[in-house]
């Protein structure tokens, strides 16, 4: 059987998966108007984290499990569409990281909508301007995202689902090589993780700190060729690069190579159960000594395992802290709800801020 042999059928299946893809897709907008008519939600997390952990364990290969989950993945955000376009508010602007994880969980074809603050994608949301937000939440270098955590405590909207982006810094700029670049704008947390790679590099060149990638992008890609500023390059990722004509002059400039951030999709629904999901909490607890212990000696006593901490500014009485806590279940599982109606006791005051959808943090940690 030689190479032609093996295109034909491949043509063949190609054609048999296109007619699959769309007699599914009529069944996502059969779908989609029976949800608008019964009033329930377009995104369904959980109902998606089930098929894509059904496929996985199904896969024989040679397919691997993170291939088919990005596969369908993008299969989901195509017929999701379908259903309905939803709109997305994301902390922006366009190009930065939060847009890029925006796209990855819901495709080119969603309405995204960049939003000036993180505090401003909570209230799109709030406001029914949007139908769901995006917003970072931590860094494996650079940690939590305090205004994030704020925004929580002032919102009543529920996380919904994670993402993981893994970030890939890149030199973006016009000029030819390294050694015409003077000037580099940047966040100043990419400052930071390619910090090694600058000093090794560039080391003469001007380090200016901007607000974020994207804008830093825009800068670099606002000096026009042969001006005084034609010597200046961003580093950022590799979308901002496309959306302000910047072509990438050197490719993964980070120190570390797993620097991943994570991001929540917030709004109004409330995810089912789907097996294996997260539960977000918020908690103050009395100012004595032990009381935290306490708290979370509740979790350890019911076999709920914790996997994140986090301590934050009340900004009502100074030294009081509230505490950020992830654990592994979903609220309504019955070990981790009697947990938490225990932690009730324990607390001053006890929110649940929304179970999701666990989403791998490393491609094949599954």
């Amino acid at each position: 059987m030689g190479i032609d042999d093996n295109r034909r059928e491949i043509d063949k299946l190609d054609d048999a998966i296109l007619e699959l893809l769309n007699r599914r897709a009529e069944q996502a907008a059969e779908i989609g108007r029976l949800k608008r008519e019964g009033g329930d939600p377009i995104f369904d997390p959980a109902r998606e984290r089930r098929i894509l952990d059904r496929l996985a364990a199904l896969n024989p290969g040679p397919l691997s499990a993170d291939a088919v989950r990005e596969i369908f993945g993008a299969v989901f955000a195509a017929h999701r569409l379908l259903e309905q376009a939803l709109v997305i508010a994301y902390y922006g602007p366009a190009g930065s990281f939060t847009h890029i994880a925006a796209r990855s969980k819901f495709g080119d074809g969603a309405k995204l909508r960049p939003a000036d603050t993180i505090s401003d994608v909570f209230r799109a949301v709030e406001k029914r301007d949007a139908d769901l937000g995006v917003v970072p939440i931590e860094n494996t270098t650079a940690g939590v995202v305090p205004l994030t955590l704020d925004a929580f405590v002032e919102s009543n909207l529920k996380i919904c689902s994670e993402i993981y982006v893994d970030i890939e810094h890149c030199l973006l700029s016009r000029c030819e090589s390294l050694a015409d670049v003077a000037r580099v704008y940047s966040h100043p947390h990419a400052l930071a993780q390619c910090r090694i790679w600058l000093r090794s590099n560039l080391p003469e060149a001007e380090l200016v700190p901007v607000g974020s990638t994207a804008r830093a992008a825009q800068l670099a890609g606002a000096q026009e060729e042969g001006s005084a500023g034609a010597d200046t390059a961003a580093i950022g990722p590799e979308l901002a690069g496309e959306l302000h004509r910047l072509p990438i002059l050197r490719a993964k400039i980070h120190d570390l190579p797993d620097n991943r951030t994570r991001f929540f999709v917030v709004g109004r629904l409330e995810p089912a159960a789907s097996g294996r999901d997260k539960t977000s909490l918020v908690f103050w607890v009395q100012h004595k000594p032990g009381a935290l212990h306490r708290t979370l000696g509740v979790l350890s006593d019911h076999g709920v395992n914790m996997t994140f901490i986090q301590s934050h500014p009340t900004k009502q009485t100074p030294w009081e802290y509230m505490f950020f806590v992830d654990v592994v279940g979903h609220a309504s599982d019955p070990s981790l709800a009697q947990a938490l109606e225990d932690l009730r006791d324990q607390t001053t005051l006890l929110r649940v801020l929304g179970s999701y959808p666990e989403a791998p943090a490393r491609p094949g940690s599954e």
